[in-house]
Order: C-alpha cells, then sequence, then structure tokens
C-alpha cells in the first residue's frame, strides 16, 4: 500500500473532475458539512452527545481506487466547535485487535483509521494522523507529496489531541466475532495554526481532507492475532478504503482528497455547500500536471506546448478556460486565469497550488 520514505509506508492517488471536459475515469472527490456544535462533544468513544445525532453518516467508504466494495462498513460523522474539530469513526469489524502501543511507531502495521488534512488545499505542508483500536496514535507533518523529496516530522504532535475508541466486542479475542469500533477524535484548530496570531478556524470555509481504514488479513499464531502470511512468509497486502477514492493506491495526493465545509450553523439545521468553479479548475490543472511529471520521467524533459497536455475547447461549468505551460530553467508552470473569479490559479513543477 504505502511506498517507504524515511521511516514511513505510504500511499499514492487520481484527480477528479466534475464539469471538466477531463477522461471519465476521473470523479469528484466527496464533500461533507460540518455542523458547529455549542456544547462541547465528551471524547469518550461512546457518541452519546446530543449533537452527535443530529448530522449525518457519510458516504461508506470504498477501496482507495474507487472500484471494489469493501468486506466491512466505514463511515464517519464531523462537527466542530471555536476549539475543536471533531471527528466519529464507525468501523465495523468482526475481529478487533490491534499490538502497538508506541506512540509514533508505524501505526498501519495494525488495522487503523487514518485521517490526512490540508487546510490551505496547496498540496503542501499537511497532516496526517493514524490510531488503532489500542487508541495509539501515530502523528505527523508532511512538507510535500512523496512524488517529490520532501521532509517528515515524525516528531510533530498533535498537542491537545483528545481521542478515545469503544470496541463493540473484546479486543485481541479470537474466540469470539467482534461488531467492530468506534472512534472519537477532537482535534484542536491550535495544532495547525502558522503563528501565534494566526485565525485559521474555517467558519463558513473548507479544507481539503480524506480518511483512510488499512485493514489487514489476520492469523492466529499462539493464541494471539498478527498479519496474514503466504505460504512463503511474506506478508499479503492490505486493503486500503478511504471516504474520497484516490483512483490509484497512494494517498498522498492531496488534490484529490475530499472538501469539508465548517458551516457556522448548529447541527440540526441546514447548509449547502458547492464546489467552486474554481476548484474545478484546479483539477484540470493537475491532470495536466501528472502527465508533465510522467512525461518528463520517461523522457526526462518536460512538453513544450500546452497542446500536448491537454485537449482544445476546455470548459469549466460551461465557461472556456485557456491554459497555459510556461517552462523555465528550474521546471514549469501551468496556470489558467479563471473567468469566474478573475484570479490567476498556477500548478508549479513540484506540484504546489499558487494563487495570484
Amino acid at each position: 500500500m504505502k511506498l517507504k520514505k524515511h521511516i514511513f509506508v505510504l500511499i499514492l492517488g487520481v484527480v477528479s473532475a466534475l464539469g471538466c471536459s477531463q477522461s471519465k475515469e476521473n470523479k469528484a472527490p466527496k464533500s461533507y458539512i460540518a455542523y458547529k456544535t455549542s456544547a462541547p462533544i465528551q471524547i469518550d468513544g461512546e457518541a452519546n452527545d446530543a449533537a452527535w445525532s443530529k448530522v449525518d453518516w457519510s458516504d461508506t467508504f470504498i477501496d482507495i481506487e474507487g472500484v471494489k466494495q469493501p468486506k466491512y462498513k466505514t463511515k464517519v460523522k464531523m462537527l466542530w466547535d471555536d476549539k475543536y474539530y471533531y471527528i466519529l469513526a464507525q468501523l465495523e469489524e468482526p475481529h478487533v485487535w490491534a499490538t502497538l502501543t508506541k506512540r509514533d511507531t508505524i501505526i498501519f502495521h495494525n488495522n487503523d483509521f487514518e485521517v490526512f488534512i490540508d487546510p490551505d488545499g496547496d498540496t503542501h505542508n499537511y497532516y496526517e494522523l493514524e490510531i488503532n483500536a489500542l487508541n495509539t496514535a501515530w502523528d505527523l507533518f508532511v512538507s510535500q507529496p512523496y512524488r517529490k523529496n520532501n521532509v517528515v516530522l515524525n516528531d510533530w504532535n498533535i498537542t491537545g489531541l483528545k481521542s478515545a475508541v469503544k470496541v463493540n466486542g473484546t479486543l485481541n479475542n479470537p474466540k469470539d466475532t467482534d461488531e467492530g469500533w468506534v472512534l472519537e477524535l477532537a482535534i484542536p484548530w491550535k495544532a495547525y495554526k502558522k503563528g501565534y496570531f494566526h485565525k485559521n478556524v474555517p467558519t463558513d470555509s473548507f479544507w481539503r481532507v480524506n480518511f483512510s481504514r488499512v485493514n489487514w488479513d489476520y492469523q492466529i499464531k499462539d493464541g494471539k492475532y498478527e498479519r496474514k502470511r503466504d505460504d512463503k512468509g511474506k506478508l499479503l497486502h492490505e486493503y486500503n478504503w478511504v471516504w474520497s477514492p484516490m483512483g490509484v493506491v497512494n494517498m498522498h495526493e492531496p488534490e484529490k482528497w475530499g472538501y469539508v465545509y465548517f458551516s457556522s450553523k448548529e447541527a440540526g439545521a441546514k447548509d449547502a455547500f458547492n464546489i467552486t468553479s474554481d476548484e474545478k479548475i484546479k483539477w484540470e490543472l493537475y491532470s495536466m500536471y501528472r502527465k508533465q511529471i510522467a512525461h518528463f520521467k520517461k523522457n526526462n524533459e518536460y512538453f513544450k506546448s500546452i497542446d500536448s497536455l491537454t485537449q482544445k475547447g476546455i470548459k469549466i461549468d460551461d465557461k472556456a478556460v485557456v491554459p497555459k505551460l510556461e517552462n523555465h530553467s528550474t521546471g514549469f508552470n501551468l496556470s489558467i486565469v479563471s473567468p469566474f473569479s478573475g484570479k490567476t490559479l498556477i500548478v508549479n513543477q513540484n506540484g504546489k497550488f499558487i494563487t495570484k
């Protein structure tokens, strides 16, 4: 599933397009409206707070490529207040097991639940959190996706993180059948601040977010669960189930993550969120970006003409857009002037999104 870089083994993904003239395999990312709660959520894994009953579950998770239905169901709910981003995850699992107890170890070597967050949507400087059924956490900061040389801070911690797990069954008991486990999270907004005075609570705006579940086939050895191996002793591949499908086995393409809109309306109310036309332009830019990078890997040079990267007559929400390619000594820029906002939207050779 995940490719080792430094001490990590992590995942990669495919961009989507809605209302864009892109290929048929591309689908729009998922979106969810997280409503505000006036009463803080008690993080105990019980999910008894009244606000949880007033908001909907997400769509059930699909396999990471968006093709197969998982063996077991997974879904999430979200809320927020002025201090925390609340996440409730429900994981169906007939055999709940976990062995890792040390924080910041490689948690996906157990079955786990993972949260990916890119607050400003530029695909750089994003965050990952993994938790197993023992409530052991691995949190890390990633400077940019693994498609480029990056820096991963394994010693970065979500200070003030609250988490709780409730197992509906018995943990690490292979003699019975369980229903699954529930994970409840409160992630403090201040963990994502860029500076002391940075006001980063996303009221009536969206962040790019995705959730992943890693699930392993198991075997019993000496009365204990462990990851299953084939007849040659090699570990079988894990399953990767996600909220917003990536198109390939790789979580680390943040431009494909879902959209979480943080409505100022109270849980129980109704609000609307539509992915903006400028976001759809970004999808088009990233589709061209991936073609450019693939060409470079194969030929050790970038395309010089925009016509090599995309077809003519591109329309986003019934308006024509004109992509531009600029090659320079260290790489390239792909850009489109939005007919909707008037802004110039840019993706550079590192895959970073820039707005001017």
